[in-house]
């Protein structure tokens, strides 16, 4: 599993978040087919193909990075010392299959992001 990394920042120091492109559902039965994958093997024209695959895959990098940080944001809540149901890094790292170095990791970058979005 990869590194925290929080998205990247614009001037003003506050992280950017892109609007990824829509995310259309397959349909059920597409599940039957493995070609099928969003209609892309439906476009025949390879400028078309290359410009929607694209923005499939910012999307799913979008949608990547945006559910690691709740994943952090939880983490961190979970192993807050207040909670009187706090869990240890090991069980936090065992639920979210991680390791518990890269639980401690997620736990503190966490906490950063809720320090963030918190007023002053």
């Amino acid at each position: 599993m990869s590194e925290p990394n929080p998205a990247p920042e614009r001037r003003g120091g506050e992280p950017r978040h892109r609007r990824p492109a829509p995310l259309l559902f397959e349909p059920p039965d597409a599940a039957s087919d493995p070609e099928h994958f969003f209609d892309l093997e439906s476009i025949e024209d390879p400028r078309e193909l290359l410009g929607r695959a694209t923005e499939l895959a910012l999307a799913f990098r979008a949608a990547a990075d945006r559910a690691m940080e709740f994943q952090a944001m939880a983490a961190a809540q979970l192993a807050d010392p207040g909670r009187f149901d706090r869990l240890p890094d090991e069980a936090i790292a065992e639920r979210a299959e991680w390791t518990a170095d890269y639980a401690r990791k997620m736990i503190e970058f966490g906490r950063e992001l809720m320090r963030d979005r918190t007023p002053e």
